[in-house]
């Protein structure tokens, strides 16, 4: 939670710390000058102003003006411009500036130590110039930095040991900054310190907040793109095998009635498939996943006799050492899973190639493994290619969505999907579910 900055006491304490109750102008609070004390007065209601801005700027822009503006006028200052340092904290870049060319606003930069306002950033220390044009300390900028202005003050702002930035002000008259004067403007930088780094933090929260409105958006567009897509071209194949179906048995084939039976029952699953792809996608689930105790060898075997046909061409092992192996798992999800897995190893397994599906147990974790001996994945792969639409081939046939799909269904199941080299060539997928005792 942020927390507002803290109300400004005009106390003896601030007084003194102020310049108030000592230095050159103590006399005006004795009766000497009573005029002398005005301008510090004034400093210290600005100091309390800019407390309460803190909590009443709507913008980052407002709330940076109007402390320019103000802080120049307190500061009986003809320039006052004020530096952030980058996030990498290689340099510093002008953020606002009264007095300068307001084109040079996130324009103007000076390496970290470069200039007065670098070196004042780099050794959390204020630097006064009393002539610029004499000092070599000083880095001017061509088109922001004036010959007009002589003397420089340069106060780091400093939050949480961290230099966030650096507050200067600047005089076309000679002026020798006296430490009443340093110790206002260091009071300044004091409270302009926490108000730039939690500004800033908040502009990068709403930043990244707007980049994942941009992903959702998309992703949504995405998924309607892909429902739309597949639901036509289904409907279209339903209807057809239908009117085969009807064909066929008119023709007087014993089998026609169970392949329509088949092919339709096909086409159902993948209708469920695309009301179910949304939630595949999403980052997070309206409701935790149900998880219950299954035997992973019989779901194994039911999927594999499911998608059988896309399996043709290839040789096929399952191999389970613990039978039954039962883990905790969503019956619905463990299938789409495996069928994401299997199909991805029936493209790059090679015709007449070896498709092997391994079961077993070690500790507490119950394991799937789905291997081919297709071209294998390169080890700088292995991470990317459960990343959404990404491919290692140029093939036509699929959008690099199913590994990305399967990965995050493992999670759902509070698993993890992992991918490893198999000697001597080909891919090794492993699922990793939570052992448990007895199915119910």
């Amino acid at each position: 939670m942020v927390r507002a900055p803290p109300r400004v006491v005009v106390d003896r304490e601030a007084l003194a710390s102020a310049g108030l109750e000592s230095g050159p102008y103590h006399q005006g609070m004795t009766g000497t000058s009573v005029d002398d004390a005005t301008p510090r007065l004034d400093e210290i209601s600005f100091l309390a102003d800019v407390a309460h801005l803190a909590a009443s700027a709507r913008t980052w822009e407002e709330l940076m003006g109007t402390v320019i503006d103000r802080a120049r006028a307190a500061s009986h200052a003809d320039v006052c411009s004020l530096y952030i340092t980058d996030r990498d904290g290689s340099g510093l870049t002008l953020a606002a500036t009264n007095g300068l060319d307001q084109d040079a606003v996130g324009v103007a930069r000076l390496e970290m130590g470069q200039g007065i306002t670098g070196l004042a950033a780099q050794a959390q220390l204020t630097i006064v110039s009393p002539d610029v044009h004499e000092d070599e300390r000083f880095a001017w900028i061509r088109g922001v930095d004036q010959d007009r202005f002589t003397s420089f003050c340069s106060v780091p702002l400093v939050w949480e040991e961290q230099v966030v930035g650096v507050l200067n002000v600047q005089t076309a008259e000679r002026r020798d900054f006296r430490p009443a004067d340093i110790g206002f403007l260091e009071a300044l930088a004091g409270l302009l310190a926490g108000l730039v780094e939690k500004s800033r933090l908040h502009a990068e929260a709403e930043a990244q907040l707007e980049q994942l409105r941009t992903i959702d958006e998309a992703r949504a567009n995405l998924v309607a793109v892909v429902t739309h897509a597949l639901r036509t071209p289904l409907a279209v194949v339903r209807a057809y095998v239908e009117l085969l179906g009807s064909a066929a048995r008119g023709g007087g084939s014993a089998e026609a009635a169970g392949w329509e039976g088949e092919a339709l029952t096909q086409v159902d699953r993948l209708d469920e498939t695309v009301d179910t792809i949304l939630e595949s996608l999403r980052v997070m689930p309206d409701a935790p996943t149900e998880l219950v105790p299954i035997d992973l060898s019989a779901e194994v075997t039911a999927v594999v006799r499911e998608v059988q046909p896309m399996l043709r061409g290839r040789e096929l092992d399952l191999v389970f050492h613990d039978e039954p192996l039962v883990a905790l798992a969503s019956t619905e999800m463990l299938q789409r899973l495996l069928g994401y897995l299997l199909e991805n190893a029936s493209k790059y397994a090679p015709a007449g190639g070896t498709i092997s599906i391994y079961g077993w147990r070690a500790g507490d974790g119950a394991y799937i493994a789905v291997t081919d001996d297709g071209p294998g994945i390169p080890e700088a792969w292995r991470e990317r290619i459960f990343e959404p639409f990404v491919r290692l081939d140029d093939s036509p046939r699929g959008a690099g969505i199913g590994l990305f799909a399967a990965s995050r269904l493992a999670h759902s199941m509070d698993g993890e999907l992992t991918v490893e080299p198999r000697e001597p060539y080909g891919s090794q997928f492993v699922l990793r579910l939570k052992f448990v005792g007895a199915a119910r």
